[in-house]
């Protein structure tokens, strides 16, 4: 399968819209789930074989283990017990009504007991999930694609990260936003927040530069890579980014590195174009901000002293 296939989003956004929801369900029974990590790393998705999973959830005070699991080339909903116990549902001809009631009855006969905040985060239409008859679309040929343009970019976000050596994020998939990301860390303080909703102070209680794809909305309806530094020092879309068609946007008060997908698609090498887009975003926002040279190691993925000794320096 080529790198970065076609993926407009006007092929499949009554989809998405639907898709995303199916998601945002399953992510807030993660959510309520498991143990909280720093800066909410215990909320995404990861990418399996198939689709995405929420790993393993409960297990402590008494409840069960499960996980749930998306199979985006079956299309259908998998939810496990760790004593074996699994049922599943398919996924194609569900409103967003009859897809909660169905995981929630799911739930209920694996008793498997969990509460959420059943309406929508972050979007546009905020009906409840379980009145939401509107949103029902689902193509499967293109939910099969947005999951393996998802695994691609992971692998792509995963060598990007290989080049750091400080603390970074696993790469995972939001449900809030629908995107997929990796953030960096410098080690020190974003300082307090105080005016931000408690999300965002979690999120952002730290320096940080922060790479991702996304596959589009209404204000910028077309998939991109995108990267971004927080707190933004001053001066950074002064920075020059890779390749030329790569560019600073305003985006709600702050500067967003952006590589346009399709963009990425008409390089040479779209792989290879990516990466030296994610590398020249970091420098800018790494240099703006002071950012310790020694957070970058060589070879990628290596901290051992005697092979950085032996690695030819640039």
């Amino acid at each position: 399968m080529e790198w970065f296939p076609a993926m407009p989003l006007d092929d499949w956004a009554d989809t998405k819209e639907t898709v995303h929801r199916f998601t945002q369900i399953v992510g807030k029974v993660r959510l309520a789930s498991s143990v909280r990590r720093n800066h909410w790393w215990n909320v995404p998705f990861h990418l399996t074989g198939r689709g995405i999973t929420t790993r393993p959830s409960g297990g402590f005070e008494g409840r069960p283990i499960f996980t749930v699991d998306f199979d985006f080339v079956g299309h259908r909903l998998i939810v496990n017990r760790l004593d074996g116990r699994s049922t599943s549902f398919g996924l194609i001809g569900h409103t967003v009504a009859s897809f909660h009631r169905t995981l929630f009855e799911v739930l209920g006969d694996l008793g498997i007991e969990v509460e959420i905040l059943a309406e929508p985060f972050g979007l546009t239409d905020g009906t409840p999930f379980a009145n939401d008859t509107r949103h029902a679309a689902y193509d499967p040929a293109m939910v099969t694609r947005y999951w393996q343009v998802l695994s691609q970019v992971s692998l792509v976000l995963d060598r990007s990260a290989a080049d750091f050596c400080g603390k970074i994020s696993p790469v995972h998939h939001f449900w809030h936003t629908f995107d997929i990301a990796v953030t960096r860390f410098s080690g020190r303080s974003a300082g307090e927040q105080p005016q931000a909703d408690p999300v965002t102070r979690e999120a952002y209680s730290k320096e940080v530069i922060s790479s991702g794809f996304w596959f589009g909305d209404d204000a910028m309806p077309w998939p991109a890579f995108y990267s971004y530094t927080a707190p933004e020092p001053a001066g950074i879309a002064e920075e020059p980014l890779r390749p030329e068609r790569a560019a600073w946007l305003l985006q709600r008060g702050s500067h967003l590195a952006v590589l346009r997908y399709d963009d990425a698609r008409a390089c040479d090498d779209p792989v290879a174009a990516v990466l030296d887009f994610l590398d020249s975003a970091y420098q800018a926002g790494a240099r703006r901000a002071r950012w310790a040279p020694e957070l970058l190691v060589a070879p990628p993925g290596t901290t051992d002293p005697v092979l950085e000794q032996e690695a030819p320096k640039p």
